[in-house]
């Protein structure tokens, strides 16, 4: 395996990076990470849930998470510059805390990103299964169609890059597309009660018994962007594509997201909004959809939530797999992990292990008896990992501000880009943890011991990452000094076969 570390200190310049003439540019990789997200999931399954806890001020609090996380992409575009490595939170972190801390986060980052792809795909079984059976009235366990989306997300995963973005590409703008078409109908069809932007003010967004439970549902619509840095090895230019990449992901998911709920609190008017999603938060979006743009443009939006489930897997089980080869190559899990394949270049051998585990994993559920894929699988599997990876991105907030602020002070760079807008979401993304982890038993969908064993994963896997590092300290400490130090940048010939 050749490589060049990189040296510690902040030296911004890059002549010797290398173009990749086959690699995705920043629209490409734009639409990994807003895929990841998947939007009219996040429109039509957690905005409702977010007006039926929060009230009418849902709107304005996806705006606030917006700002705190455009905050953290100021500063993590200028840490993914500094340190170029595609273990992104593993790297930034470990250079700023220690490598022990690194190698913790490390593994929390690796299954967060794992079991969030498997909750994927058991949705999309969770949502084929009864439209098919509505349709037709041929019932399939929503198992066997996990399954046949697991087996295609494993044959993308072994292709090249570019094949998964022009999938994830197709998906996104259908699914952008119908969720427009309802915004263009409501602002061109009288809506009951007018256009109103009440919902924006803070006396609105803090009106909610449930203000904490809401913003910890509008956080983690979010989850998937700060993959960018992960995919940097496939990317053209990737010291100006990956920067791109986090501003064109972080801008729409922003606009979007806070654009469409305002358009679900015009299209059924502030006194209306509320009881509307309480009493039917699964049907509120495609209820307005039918009543502005039509019955048509209701069935397709029922398939479209099929495809945006499958692109959020497709993401995430790619986001799973560089990441598992980044932590092969850096030799804190096996080396083999690293491989990748000579005609695709794709992380081929993480890629088999990844979907071996997705087996494995629903495979229990089956056995266990678990019918309902949603409540029973989705939600306990993907919950610690929303939470983890909002734990990530606090701690990588901190990571920027020690960096820069303590470590390199001679960097060069702006106040804003390294203090004010680091420690403003550093701020705002602690807040969200704690709401996230005071309000967990809302995003699993499970009481009790559950909750306990989910909860305490993530301080498990954390002091796994640790003793692994420690391991490496002790016994290969020339591997252990070259922790967080590879430089995607300038990575000559990855290792093949």
């Amino acid at each position: 395996m050749n490589r060049t570390p990189s040296s510690p200190s902040p030296a911004p310049a890059r002549s010797q990076s290398t173009s990749r003439a086959n690699g995705i540019g920043p629209l490409e990789l734009a639409f990994f990470v807003v895929a990841a997200a998947g939007p009219l999931l996040v429109v039509a399954g957690y905005t409702p849930l977010a007006f039926s806890i929060g009230g009418i001020g849902a709107p304005g609090a996806q705006l606030v998470a917006s700002l705190v996380l455009l905050f953290f992409a100021v500063g993590l575009t200028r840490m993914a510059l500094r340190i170029p490595n595609a273990g992104a939170f593993y790297a930034y972190i470990g250079q700023a805390f220690g490598k022990m801390v690194g190698g913790g986060a490390a593994i929390l980052a690796l299954l967060a990103y794992s079991t969030i792809a498997i909750g994927e795909i058991a949705v999309v079984g969770a949502f084929a299964a009864p439209l098919l059976d509505r349709v037709t009235g041929v019932h399939i366990a929503w198992w066997v169609w996990a399954l046949l989306a697991l087996a295609l997300v494993a044959f993308l995963g072994h292709r090249r890059i570019s094949v998964s973005a022009k999938v994830l590409g197709v998906a996104l703008l259908t699914e952008a597309g119908v969720l427009l078409i309802l915004g263009i109908c409501v602002l061109f069809r009288n809506p009951p009660e007018g256009f109103d932007f009440s919902s924006f003010t803070p006396s609105a967004i803090l009106a909610g018994g449930g203000t904490g439970a809401m913003f910890a549902i509008v956080f983690g619509a979010f989850i998937g962007f700060e993959s960018t840095a992960i995919y940097a090895e496939e990317a053209r230019q990737p010291e100006k594509t990956v920067p791109r990449a986090i501003y064109l992901a972080v801008g729409f998911l922003g606009i979007f997201y806070t654009f469409m709920a305002w358009i679900i609190f015009t299209a059924y008017g502030k006194s209306q909004i509320v009881a509307a999603a309480t009493d039917d938060p699964v049907g509120l979006v495609f209820t307005a959809i039918e009543q502005y743009v039509g019955h048509p443009a209701f069935v397709v939006t029922e398939i479209l939530l099929i495809t945006s489930a499958f692109a959020s897997a497709l993401a995430f089980h790619n986001t799973a797999i560089r990441y598992l080869h980044t932590l092969g190559r850096e030799r804190l899990l096996p080396e083999a992990a690293a491989r990748v394949h000579p005609t695709h270049r794709s992380p081929y051998r993480a890629n088999i292990v990844q979907t071996v585990f997705a087996v494995l994993v629903i495979g229990a559920f089956v056995v266990a008896g678990v019918d309902d894929a949603y409540l029973g699988v989705f939600l306990p599997v993907v919950s610690s990992g929303v939470l983890a990876i909002i734990v990530l991105q606090t701690l990588c907030s901190a990571s920027i501000l020690v960096y820069f602020n303590v470590q390199h002070k001679d960097h060069g760079l702006s106040r804003w880009s390294t203090l004010v807008a680091p420690l403003l979401s550093f701020a705002g993304l602690l807040v969200a943890s704690y709401l996230v982890a005071k309000n967990f038993a809302l995003l699993s969908g499970q009481t009790g011991w559950i909750n306990i064993v989910l909860l305490g994963s993530l301080p498990a896997l954390v002091l796994a990452g640790m003793l692994r590092t420690y391991w490496l300290r002790i016994h290969d400490p020339a591997q252990y000094e070259q922790l967080t130090q590879t430089d995607v940048y300038r990575i000559e010939a990855p290792r093949t076969g």
